[in-house]
């Protein structure tokens, strides 16, 4: 490399500065037609099963890895095929993943909930029979004892505006070829806030400086039992007047409006738990009126004594009953959903609310403390992630109605479906499976995809399979009373209703381009756009030069291909030589992974690999020779990293792939260089391949202005500083 200068990048948050290089090596353009194609492993799930039951071992073997004696025969294998064979076959598994996974405790390959052994004969999923007429919307009427009609008026209700919203035809059809408008805000908590609509018109709004609760017109009793159920995140001077903190009151504004939503800061170890709080005020707030509604359309047809059909006033309700989706990643999410659920509608009252099926809840939701080991040593983002049941199949009705709750409810009498995307691809099936069932998806309203970023790390597919079922007409009627159908369900216009609530931890392109393709709402879309001024590699402790190598590449479609050719070409042939031991490959995509593994078998390399399917005896293989220099490459896949989060001892040179999908990723492998520092820093070194297509996780890495500057300029290789000498 030719000379140049350099900043360094200090502990304390400073900017990296960016120099230029000599253009070294130049990249090659892929011509190549491969597609980019989605990950499609779902394999991940096994590895969850091995979070639960961490051994001692397992700890030591992390802890004081040079110090532990192997078995013998274990180390004179070869770290080769037995491994690969075993990591291939669960990847072929995978792909048929939806109907086995289903199957240990799933006789009906429905329910996916009841103990081996037990069987669930109804086709339905969770019959439960002995509620039923208690629980039917029907069936029953508006209780009276709140003296008067609590069924939302056509007033200033946002609900109620929005369910009344009348569409014409020909904005229908205007939508597939209008426009989209946009208009960007600065909102005081969110940041850059991007207002946009295909319909004709955009309304904007800014936030007011106090909110109470009259004003968001939520529904009995929830005024009351809200400020009690979310004071643990209201202190001091704030208590008297606000019932939100900050950012729940730009949010909740948000989502009263009926709009779609994408929050892309939301994280386990800062705010998941308060943006849960405020996301289960709205989804309760709404199932409160839409059940008032019909229960008190009930009323009003028994005391007119109508006949069937008569009055359009009474539409009122969809082509199913289920209108709240909530998409969580573990069982502890779910749990945590329902026990703020119960808070809602209980509060601090005397009078205890009846919720049925809670002892079973409780047993196939929550987690047993001592199941995991408390020493083992982890990152808190980790912790706060694969806390409590990490169980990833699951899916659950709930059936609301005045102040009682139906756990297990079947889904065509439930008004929220809580569910795993697993849980529900597994119901959802594929074409030309005989047991498929979409059409409780038919008339959602309101669907909430909360920690989008952990289905990157298990299956996006899953995602987008949910997102291409959502809102069809259903096969079948399920008993539906035509008459009470509001019209635009009828029309087959649910999705131009259906409100979306995204949250994840980071701004990714697959996550965007889920909110963009399929969120359609008539109110319009609301999308957080702030940007990272710093980027993670200033949390990089050591001192270390980090070289950005930019590929050249033709199109999105040829980026696969143009980052293997650029690095079997360009890089690869400086890492060869013997001196260049001890060299981390860090590869995000699986896909990317194999191709990689089976190149480097066919060119006879001297490496070791570790994706999330290595089972333990071959990852304390491949860690050991990788430490002790006897392989020359270990391979290692982002998933692994993401599910185990393992120190690497023995890295002495670094390259990425590509860039980490999580930005602190990439700060706490550089940080793995610390774990076997003998005062050989001044050879380590650090390769980045990134792309013009790269500019989110770019700028997440090295922060926005930099980021700017990397993909504008003419240098293809850029080199920054950490560390302090």
């Amino acid at each position: 490399m030719g000379r140049c200068g350099f900043s360094l990048v200090s502990r304390k948050e400073a900017k990296p500065q960016t120099c230029q290089l000599s253009e070294s090596s130049d990249t090659s353009s892929s011509e190549s037609e491969a597609e980019s194609e989605p990950e499609q492993v779902s394999g991940y799930h096994r590895l969850l099963a091995t979070l639960k039951n961490v051994s001692k071992e397992e700890e030591e073997e992390e802890e004081e890895e040079e110090d532990s004696v192997m078995d013998e025969t274990e180390m004179n294998l070869e770290d080769g095929d037995s491994d690969i064979s075993e990591e291939e076959d669960m990847a072929a598994e995978s792909t048929d993943m939806q109907s086995s996974v289903a199957s240990p405790a799933d006789p009906e390959g429905k329910d996916g909930h009841g103990p081996p052994g037990t069987s669930e004969e109804s086709p339905e999923e969770f019959t439960d029979a002995k509620h039923e007429s208690l629980f039917s919307l029907e069936t029953n009427f508006l209780e009276e004892e709140s003296g008067g009609d609590s069924s939302p008026k056509a007033s200033q209700d946002p609900f109620v505006q929005h369910v009344n919203t009348k569409l014409k035809e020909k904005e229908i059809q205007a939508v597939a070829t209008n426009p989209k408008t946009t208009h960007q805000l600065k909102w005081p908590i969110l940041g850059q806030v991007v207002f946009s609509s295909k319909f004709q018109k955009l309304e904007t709004f800014k936030p007011p400086k106090d909110i109470d609760l009259k004003s968001v017109h939520l529904q009995k009793p929830l005024e009351s039992t809200w400020i009690k159920t979310n004071s643990q995140f209201l202190s001091g001077p704030q208590k008297s007047n606000s019932p939100f903190t900050p950012l729940q009151k730009e949010l909740f504004l948000i989502m009263n409006s009926y709009r779609d939503l994408f929050y892309p800061e939301r994280t386990a170890l800062k705010n998941g738990e308060e943006i849960r709080h405020v996301y289960c005020l709205h989804v309760i707030n709404h199932v409160l009126k839409a059940n008032a509604q019909v229960l008190g359309n009930n009323s009003r047809r028994r005391s007119q004594k109508l006949g069937v059909g008569d009055d359009d006033d009474f539409r009122d309700q969809g082509l199913t009953r289920p209108k709240v989706l909530i998409v969580v990643p573990f069982r502890e999410a779910a749990l945590r959903v329902v026990q703020l659920f119960i808070s809602l509608l209980e509060g601090d009252s005397k009078k205890k609310i009846i919720v049925s099926n809670k002892k079973r809840f409780n047993g196939e939701y929550g987690s047993d403390p001592e199941e995991r080991p408390p020493n083992l040593k982890r990152p808190e983002d980790y912790e706060a992630v694969f806390v409590g049941n990490i169980d990833d199949h699951f899916r659950i009705g709930v059936a609301i109605l005045q102040r009682s709750i139906r756990l297990y409810a079947p889904f065509y009498s439930s008004d929220i479906l809580i569910a795993s995307p697993l849980g529900l691809r597994t119901i959802i099936g594929g074409e030309g499976e005989k047991k498929r069932d979409f059409d409780f998806l038919s008339s959602i309203e309101l669907l909430i995809i909360d920690q989008a970023d952990i289905y990157l790390m298990q299956n996006w597919e899953h995602v987008l399979h949910l997102m291409n079922h959502m809102n069809l007409l259903p096969l079948d009627s399920h008993g539906v009373d035509f008459s009470r159908v509001r019209m635009w369900s009828l029309n087959n216009w649910s999705k131009y209703y259906r409100q979306t609530l995204l949250f994840g931890a980071l701004q990714d392109a697959q996550i965007n381009s889920v909110f963009n393709k399929y969120c359609v709402n008539v109110q319009g879309q609301v999308a957080v756009r702030s940007v990272p001024m710093t980027g993670s590699i200033s949390r990089v402790l050591v001192q270390l030069p980090h070289v950005f190598q930019r590929m050249q590449v033709e199109s999105l479609a040829s980026v696969i291909d143009a980052r293997f050719n650029f690095f079997v070409n360009k890089i690869l042939p400086q890492y060869r030589d013997a001196v260049m031991s001890h060299t981390l490959i860090y590869v995000p995509s699986y896909f990317d992974f194999v191709r990689l593994r089976n190149y480097f078998k066919k060119e006879e390399l001297n490496f070791a690999h570790i994706c999330e399917y290595t089972q333990k005896s071959g990852v304390s293989r491949a860690r050991h020779f990788f430490l002790q220099g006897e392989k020359q490459f270990l391979l290692l896949t982002e998933r692994f990293h993401f599910y185990k989060r393992y120190t690497i001892k023995g890295i002495r040179n670094l390259i990425f792939y590509e860039l980490p999908t999580y930005p602190h990723f990439y700060s706490e492998v550089c940080n793995m260089l610390r774990a076997t520092s003998r005062g050989e820093e001044a050879a380590w070194t650090c390769t980045v391949l990134y792309s013009k297509y790269d500019a989110q996780r770019l700028a997440a890495v090295v922060g926005v202005e930099r980021a700017a500057q990397m993909l504008q300029s003419k240098k293809n290789v850029h080199l920054f500083i950490t560390g302090e000498r």
